[in-house]
Order: structure tokens, then C-alpha cells, then sequence
């Protein structure tokens, strides 16, 4: 990895550089009811509408990933015959700009299913390998307990990173075209000062978490209390909304639908993302449903997020955002349901 610094006038010339292709960053998209900025991730063709300061956006960049909707292919009948037609929705390059640490970690965690299977997602691969990743560092809020799932930092899955440092950026690089681009601006390699300026704002912030979750041991604490009647009491506060697998950056779960014209002149298939909260989301043919209850919902979307992804992967896959919590009707949080599991009550 190679670091430079550059002034934080430089930032114009980046952006300017960078608008070479479409750009999409943290834009605000309006109040809520404490007058406290709303962010979400948009196309920024100017670099005043861009807020690298923003807290957290409502929504992760998995939707430039993995869209809410996607057409797998399509079929259209000419000449007494078929024709199948595949889009992978990559039109020209994309740069995503101010992911934080959190986000970063979630695609690395998405890409060891959607690309390191045995099947890899070529719909997933061709938007991730047409992504330039400008990462930006963040200052925790109350509810991230990143801390605890070890993604508040990150060493892989960006291009450039960049960290404020007053009137400096400090920029880590990791790719060629990275480093083509900062050789385009008035950049240097920091100095001893510099290092250390970096390294004591990185003790500060760390020092800033207040939301912890207890992860050790955590799969065996989940095996042993499988049956805990505290499931039960958080099914009952759930409204299966399906909610928070929509803000969150790592849920991958999706169903896939067959349409054809009354005509029979074209046909398609459509995925869309999915939620494990959702009442039908086991249910089969014959009318049968594995999970009819909402604790058994709830209580498997952990098990997958922090047993069964660890077992797979030897890591979590919940990256401590805290977008579910924040976004819950029922303001149902990931470290109160892992606290009330190992203390075995709610």
C-alpha cells in the first residue's frame, strides 16, 4: 500500500478528474424529524452537492451491486422462434465515492459469495469489476458497533482511500489507476509528522465507539440458546417488514419470477432482493411454509448473519453499520438481541 497527503483544495482537481465517469456519493436527501441531515448514496455531477462528511447514508451502495430489481433475461419470439437476450445493466465505468470502512467490508463479504463460489454471480461481477471505490473515513455514531465486527478500518476492496486531516488528505492506494490519479494533482508522501498526525486521529476516533456487541464465543453462545424463549419475545415485537434486509449492506437473499405477454411475443425473468422476514419467504409449493412464525424468521436471519457466514467464511456477515437498527419500526438493534441471547433473556 503507498500513502501521500495532498491539500484539501486538491479535492476539486480529484473530483474533476474523476467526473471523467459517472460519479455516485453521499448526497442529502432532506431532514427527519429532529432537523438532523438524511444522506443516501445518488449520481453527483457537482462537487458542492457532495457530503464526505455525511454521518451514514440510509441505504448502502449494494443497491450498484445487487439492484432491488434485475432483469436476468429476456426471450422474444421472431421468425417461429426464440431469442434469448442477456444484460448485465454495465453501460460505461462508475465511480463510487466516500464509501465508509463498514461498506467497504460489506462488498469483501459479498464478494466471497456472489464471486469466490463455486457459481460466481456474473450479473455481481461485472458491476463490481466496473467500480472504481473511493473510500472515506467516518466518525462513529451512537448506533455503529463496527468496533466489534472488526470492519471499522479497511485494507482491501477500494482503489483510494482518503482520510481529512484538517487542511490535508491523507490517501491510501491501492490500485495503478489510483495512482495515476493522484500523480495528477499536487500530492506528496507524507512525512514523520504526517504519520503520526494520521495514526493519533485514528486512536481518537477509535476511542469514539460507544455501541459494543460481545462476539466471542458467539457461535457457540447461538447453538446453545436455539431454543430460548428469548426468540419468541423478539418475534413478537417484529413486524416482518422485511425493512432491515433492505438497508443492510450484506443481505444478499433474493426470488426470481418468470413473466410472459398475453401474446406470448416476449417473456422474461426478473430477480429481486428478498428479505428472510418475510412471511413467505419459506413457503413452498403445496402451500406449506418451513417458517410460519415471525421468531423463527428473526432468529434464523441471525443465525445466518453471525453462525452460519462463519462457519462458511470464518468471518460475520453483519458489519456493525447499524442501518437495521436505525431503520426498524419495532427499533429492533443487533447488539440488544445478541446481548438479551447470551444473557438468555430479553
Amino acid at each position: 500500500m503507498l500513502f501521500k497527503v495532498f491539500p484539501e483544495a486538491e479535492l476539486t482537481r480529484l473530483f474533476e478528474l474523476l467526473a471523467k465517469d459517472r460519479i455516485v456519493g453521499p448526497v442529502k436527501k432532506g431532514e427527519d424529524q429532529q432537523g438532523r441531515p438524511l444522506y443516501d448514496f445518488d449520481v453527483v455531477h457537482d462537487l458542492a452537492d457532495l457530503h464526505l462528511d455525511y454521518t451514514q447514508t440510509i441505504h448502502s451502495a449494494k443497491n450498484y451491486f445487487l439492484p432491488y430489481r434485475e432483469d436476468l433475461c429476456t426471450f422474444t419470439f421472431q421468425n417461429d422462434d426464440w431469442q434469448k437476450e442477456v444484460d448485465y445493466g454495465v453501460y460505461a465505468p462508475l465511480v463510487l465515492l466516500g464509501l465508509h470502512p463498514c461498506d467497504i467490508n460489506a462488498l469483501n463479504k459479498l464478494d466471497k459469495v456472489l464471486l469466490g463460489g463455486r457459481y460466481p454471480n456474473p450479473f455481481y461481477g461485472e458491476k463490481r469489476g466496473n467500480m472504481f471505490i473511493v473510500g472515506h473515513s467516518c466518525t462513529p455514531q451512537p448506533f455503529c458497533f463496527c468496533q466489534s465486527m472488526g470492519t471499522d478500518s479497511a485494507i482491501r476492496g477500494f482503489d483510494l482511500f482518503l482520510t481529512r486531516m484538517g487542511d490535508l488528505y491523507f490517501a491510501e492506494i491501492l490500485s495503478p489507476r489510483a495512482l495515476h490519479l493522484l500523480e495528477q494533482i499536487d500530492c506528496c508522501d507524507p512525512d514523520s509528522s504526517e504519520h503520526r498526525r494520521y495514526l493519533d486521529l485514528m486512536e481518537e476516533r477509535e476511542s469514539l465507539f460507544v455501541a459494543h456487541v460481545d462476539t466471542s464465543d458467539l457461535t457457540k453462545i447461538l447453538d446453545l440458546e436455539f431454543q430460548s424463549p428469548v426468540w419468541q419475545e423478539w418475534g413478537q415485537k417484529c413486524l416482518s417488514c422485511g425493512t432491515c434486509a433492505q438497508v443492510c449492506p450484506t443481505c444478499y437473499c433474493y426470488g426470481v419470477t418468470e413473466q410472459v405477454d398475453m401474446d406470448f411475443s416476449r417473456a422474461w425473468k426478473e430477480k429481486q432482493l428478498y428479505s428472510c422476514n418475510l412471511l413467505d419467504f419459506a413457503s413452498v409449493a403445496g402451500s406449506h411454509n418451513f417458517r410460519p412464525e415471525s421468531h423463527t424468521r428473526i432468529k434464523y436471519r441471525y443465525y445466518h448473519k453471525h453462525r452460519g457466514f462463519v462457519e462458511a467464511f470464518e468471518e460475520s456477515l453483519c458489519v456493525g453499520c447499524g442501518r437495521c437498527g436505525q431503520a426498524c419500526l419495532a427499533r429492533i438493534t443487533v447488539p440488544e438481541v445478541i446481548a438479551s441471547v447470551r444473557a438468555g433473556k430479553e
